[in-house]
């Protein structure tokens, strides 16, 4: 009977490898190292065996989602500083992290001088995304151009719209500091529409929002961009000294 016992163990384990139910799996065979007699109900294990495989579906979409978006940095709300001298308190950043902003698909505009963290919390706030089940994004502005420049030459840039279109969360990361031409500006408003009231963007930038019309150049456009960028956005202006680490000095 032992050794019958042992088999349906290893079958059970088995079959849970084949259904590639490993969050199960885990759980079963850490039961199965428990004493007899401190050993769970049939039905607790059950729950937290089918708790354990949730839990690592959750875990393995986080991790592709957070591969596919190509963050610049492994950010995390938690490690973001907030401080009145920073014009960023905890509860606004809170307000973004239960993701509803992209529910409501609001946009981000973050605007700052270099060094002040813009990027750091544009991650952190993708990086959440993620983690509450949001596809993300990420383009620096110059290579978001480049893949504009690219897509327009090789015929794919339908095909790169309609892959950011189905993102829920698109980050733009230092607009302004590459200046648009004629294409970039179209693509540029092409990629907007078709996110307007529907998904979310998240752009941070040197310049104050009140610039970027001058620096988009066509009045028109730069109306139409505008337009569909900051009617339904949260605006936040990061204040203070540099966030980044300075070299620390040699001691004599």
């Amino acid at each position: 009977m032992k050794t019958q016992g042992i088999m349906n163990v290893q079958t059970t384990v088995e079959q849970l490898k084949k259904l590639k139910l490993l969050g199960m799996l885990r759980t079963y065979e850490a039961a199965l190292t428990v004493p007899v007699h401190e050993q769970i109900t049939a039905d607790m294990l059950v729950a937290r065996m089918v708790e354990a495989e949730l839990q690592h579906r959750v875990n393995k979409k986080t991790e592709l989602y957070l591969k596919h978006s190509k963050l610049r940095y492994n950010a995390i709300l938690e490690q973001v500083y907030c401080n009145p001298a920073r014009n960023l308190t905890s509860d606004q950043l809170m307000r973004l992290a239960d993701g509803m902003f992209i529910d409501r698909a609001e946009n981000i505009l973050i605007t700052g001088a270099t060094g002040c963290g813009k990027s750091y919390l544009a991650c952190a706030l993708g990086r959440q995304a993620c983690s509450l089940g949001y596809r993300v994004i990420y383009f620096g502005m110059n290579r978001f151009l480049e893949k504009i420049a690219q897509s327009k030459l090789d015929g794919t840039f339908i095909k790169m719209l309609n892959q950011i279109e189905k993102t829920h969360l698109l980050i733009l990361d230092d607009f302004g500091l590459t200046p648009l031409d004629s294409i970039s500006r179209l693509a540029l408003l092409q990629v907007l529409e078709d996110r307007y009231e529907r998904r979310s963007v998240i752009i941070t930038s040197q310049l104050p929002v009140m610039k970027w019309y001058d620096f988009i150049g066509e009045p028109t456009l730069a109306d139409a961009i505008m337009d569909r960028l900051a009617g339904n956005a949260h605006r936040i202006e990061l204040k203070g000294e540099s966030m980044r680490k300075k070299k620390p000095e040699k001691k004599e």
